[in-house]
């Protein structure tokens, strides 16, 4: 599949370098961000069968088609393989940690990407009908897009869920609308403007719908209902945008943590949370893990403005634990008092 995508990468590359260059608070920034979040639509050739929730699943089975692809020098693991720093499959998929970093001590950065599988529930495709789940790309991932449709096509070719199933379209989707980007006859991806560009948020209290389990972790256990706070909630949200930033764009927003912390602990805060039992099997570990978390709504009262850009952006990087296979998905709703 020819990459067509030098003028697009050129233009993430420029934002980035304006990006550094503002000293500016956060909430006066263009809202502008390097982050495009696609659909792709698969018809089942044979017949396919989701799980309960096939986040890990389709990310798995795109990791490993990756790596297929990609990996030159068929090293068992990726660390100590001396391509680890500039290979496409550990830069998307595994991104090397930082040696040292002001935040915090990393074995392992957030990944560049976000799968969005089926809403919950099981799912049976019969031959001929549409399997249809979001994938959304972050910083230099979007320069790769083209690599990264055609391991997903090499992913369902090879056979998810028992069965297999051919690309028939893949569409870049916006606060504005979608248009589809993959010519299928031609088997190419068009150009286009890989940019979220975000509308002003009006008003200061907020509903946040959790439609996919969302895991805060302290000391290692998932936060029950009555341990969420504002402050938790948004200091995670913060530090992934900002990591993502960091690490895949090239700028950080320049949030200031110490001013967030102090004003998050004074945002009022109400839940309607319950737990959503999941379990999946870990082929790394080769165990059953479960991985439970919270869905429904949060409700956040007088929202300071430095924390309106931040709430945006992560209705497209979720937050918390396990975000990569679409956990912690949230919908955002201005709501009244």
């Amino acid at each position: 599949m020819p990459h067509t995508f030098g003028t697009v990468g050129a233009a993430i590359r420029k934002i980035s370098s304006h990006e550094r260059r503002l000293t500016m608070p956060a909430e006066h920034r263009q809202p502008v961000w390097p982050i495009a979040r696609y659909r792709f639509i698969f018809e089942a050739q044979s017949a396919i069968h989701l799980p309960e929730y096939a986040g890990s699943m389709l990310r798995g089975a795109f990791g490993h088609a990756l790596r297929r692809i990609a990996c030159m020098t068929r090293e068992l693991r990726c660390p100590g393989c001396p391509l680890y720093a500039s290979c496409p499959y550990s830069l998307i998929f595994e991104p090397p940690p930082p040696l040292a970093h002001a935040l915090q001590r990393f074995s392992a950065v957030p990944a560049p990407y976000v799968v969005e599988p089926p809403v919950w529930g099981e799912y049976a495709y019969p031959p001929g009908t549409n399997l249809i789940f979001s994938v959304t790309l972050f910083g230099q991932a979007l320069e790769k897009l083209a690599l990264i449709v055609f391991a997903w096509q090499r992913a369902f070719e090879h056979g998810i869920g028992g069965g297999a199933a051919k690309l028939k379209d893949v569409r870049f989707i916006a606060p504005q609308g979608e248009m589809s980007v993959f010519d299928a006859k031609a088997n190419r991806i068009s150009a286009h403007e890989q940019l979220l560009k975000l509308p002003p948020l009006a008003g200061e209290n907020f509903c946040l719908t959790f439609t996919s389990p969302l895991r805060l972790q302290e000391n290692g256990r998932a936060l029950p209902p009555e341990g969420i706070t504002a402050r938790a909630l948004l200091l995670a949200l913060a530090r992934r945008v900002s990591l993502l930033a960091e690490f895949h764009a090239g700028f950080t927003p320049g949030y200031d943590f110490r001013e967030m912390n102090k004003l998050a602990a004074a945002i009022a805060l109400s839940c309607d949370l319950r737990w959503r039992h999941w379990e999946r099997w870990s082929n790394r570990q080769k165990q059953k893990m479960t991985l439970n978390g919270l869905t429904g709504v949060v409700r956040l009262y007088d929202v300071p403005t430095l924390f309106h850009e931040t709430l945006q952006v992560g209705q497209w990087t979720h937050v918390g634990k396990n975000a990569a296979f679409g956990l912690g998905r949230y919908i955002l709703e201005p709501i009244g008092r």
